[in-house]
């Protein structure tokens, strides 16, 4: 009988580690609260979704974590090998999201689409310290802190027109221009 529990159990075992390489699997959802480091928490203008610094992965990186299905998002270009991340921030659905990034030692504000998967450094060149980017609701506009001038003052980066705005269903909110 025992010899008959274990062949049941060694079929069993074989079936799910050959069902773990299946596309067609949901990954399980993830804990939000956890033994790891989590914190400067952002949350997307429909509350969908969170952004945060993390030491989950061994390093302190951004992770966005989606609060409808309970699990994290992989985002793909994001994070730099090497980089310090810090002061996250959404527009309103979470398509666009801004972070601090010191890649080179020195702190640069960094822009990533999660439509298009890519990164854009918004501040290579500029010679001053900066914190703290906050981006607009429609993803178009950049504000942070800088100390250009000797002290603390606030920017605010025009990513320009042509920005493809962040939308609700395709349309803009009533209250918007």
């Amino acid at each position: 009988m025992p010899r008959l529990h274990l062949s049941l159990l060694a079929v069993l075992i074989a079936t799910v580690i050959s069902s773990c390489g299946s596309n067609n699997l949901q990954p399980l959802p993830s804990p939000l609260n956890s033994p790891y480091h989590d914190e400067q928490p952002a949350l997307s203008g429909d509350g969908r979704w969170l952004a945060m610094v993390s030491n989950r992965n061994g390093r302190r990186e951004i992770l966005l974590y989606d609060l409808q299905l309970q699990r994290f998002v992989d985002l793909p270009g994001l994070n730099y090998q090497g980089a310090i991340a810090d002061s996250p921030s959404l527009s309103r659905t979470g398509r666009y999201l801004v972070y601090i990034s010191s890649i080179q030692g020195r702190p640069d504000i960094v822009l990533y689409d999660r439509a298009t998967k890519q990164s854009q450094l918004i501040t290579q060149g500029y010679r001053s310290w900066i914190r703290n980017p906050k981006i607009s609701p429609d993803g178009r506009y950049i504000v942070f802190e800088t100390a250009k001038r000797g002290q603390w003052d606030i920017e605010v980066i025009d990513l320009g027109a042509s920005t493809e705005v962040d939308l609700v269903d395709g349309v803009l909110p009533q209250n918007s221009p």
